[in-house]
């Protein structure tokens, strides 16, 4: 799968380093598709949930974000994973691929005790990527879809997404009935895919998260997940060797601009922030490469081609692994979980039958991303 990059508006920004960096940085262009509009007569008329419509409140501004203490309830789980597999036999289970990505029925996550969302931290750490069919997720109130996810850790606000109303937790991924916007993105582009790890800018990045359908084309808008802890194991002992220590720096400011020019909002001021290039699972011990195209501007302490060097390396490789990549494609009824520690994913804008795709996606975040010693 070629690597490709998805844009509509292009906004640089300045490359002047945040008061939290030490180094200058190189900040690049963040490229967006999705429009921070839509239809209102018909959306609200034909949507299957119309309270789940994003709104855009440019009045409104939160403050940064505090670290917390994040506890992993994936380190907590039995992994004989007796909730989610019971006895019974009733859960039915059929693995994606070999390495990552498991689609599950006949389990409703809204049942599972406090002890079932522990073993389902842990398996979708292991597994990467599940896709649960058969959920009732999007029909439950938005306060008990939050408490759920809750549980997993503090909910991300994103700063610049449409939100239901009253409810700015919850980031929405919509496009509209009827909507063109695509046309205009293929005119320059070639390929929709845009590889990312959520919000990877911020210095408590997400962990396990949760992305429901409420509305869906008849075919298409699948979304990609690639597995960065085997793409990580497929480098070579050396190479990996070299990766431990370096610090690569994420950056939020492009995505803020960008959503500026576009006639969106900006509800928290932007942050950059520095991680590991390869950062360490809390709960599995697993190393995963932790770059992405989309939020990443450079490794702290390179020259630019240097940087440069690296870092396309590492999104080429993310990019055509195909052999470390899953299809998740969308029924009624899905909820998607995986865990942006170790993973990327990218949307699929690919019908072009103008039909809506609306799915909500509920964030907690997790630790502050760490390494581990390199072990060869």
């Amino acid at each position: 799968m070629a690597p490709s990059a998805t844009s509509t508006v292009t906004v640089t920004v300045p490359a002047s380093a945040p008061k939290n960096l030490s180094t200058p940085q190189h900040f690049g262009a963040y490229k967006e598709l999705q429009p921070p509009e839509y239809n209102k007569d018909v959306e609200e008329g034909g949507a299957k949930y119309p309270h789940y419509l994003p709104t855009w409140d440019a009045e409104t501004k939160y403050p940064p974000l505090e670290p917390f203490k994040h506890h992993e309830h994936g380190q907590d789980a039995d992994r004989t994973y007796p909730d989610l597999f019971p006895a019974s036999g009733t859960t039915e289970r059929s693995d994606l691929t070999p390495s990552a990505g498991t689609e599950i029925r006949n389990l409703q996550l809204s049942s599972l005790s406090a002890a079932g969302k522990d073993q389902l931290a842990r398996f979708v750490a292991e597994r990467k990527v599940v896709a649960f069919r058969g959920q009732d997720f999007k029909d439950l109130p938005i306060e008990a879809a939050l408490d759920y996810g809750g549980y997993f850790g503090r909910h991300h606000i994103h700063p610049s997404s449409g939100a239901p109303a009253g409810f700015p937790e919850v980031h929405l991924v919509h496009r509209g009935e009827g909507d063109e916007s695509s046309k205009q993105f293929f005119a320059a582009r070639t390929s929709s895919v845009a590889w990312h790890s959520d919000v990877s800018y911020e210095q408590q990045p997400p962990g396990t998260t949760f992305l429901y359908i409420l509305d869906k084309p008849e075919t298409g808008g699948d979304t990609l997940f690639a597995n960065t802890a085997e793409a990580y194991n497929r480098l070579s002992p050396l190479f990996r060797e070299r990766l431990h220590g370096l610090q690569a720096t994420h950056s939020g400011f492009e995505q803020a601009a960008a959503s500026l020019a576009r006639g969106g909002v900006v509800r928290r001021e932007p942050v950059a922030n520095v991680h590991p290039v390869v950062r360490t699972h809390p709960a599995t011990g697993e190393k995963a490469i932790y770059v992405n195209p989309q939020f990443t501007r450079d490794i702290v302490g390179l020259k630019k081609e240097e940087s440069d060097a690296i870092l396309n390396f590492l999104y080429s490789h993310l990019a055509w692994g195909a052999d470390f990549h899953v299809r998740v494609k969308w029924e009624e009824g899905t909820v998607v979980v995986w865990d942006n520690r170790v993973t990327q994913h990218s949307a699929l804008v690919d019908w072009e039958n103008k039909q809506r795709r609306h799915l909500a996606r509920i964030t907690p975040q997790a630790e502050r991303p760490y390494e581990t010693p390199y072990q060869g």
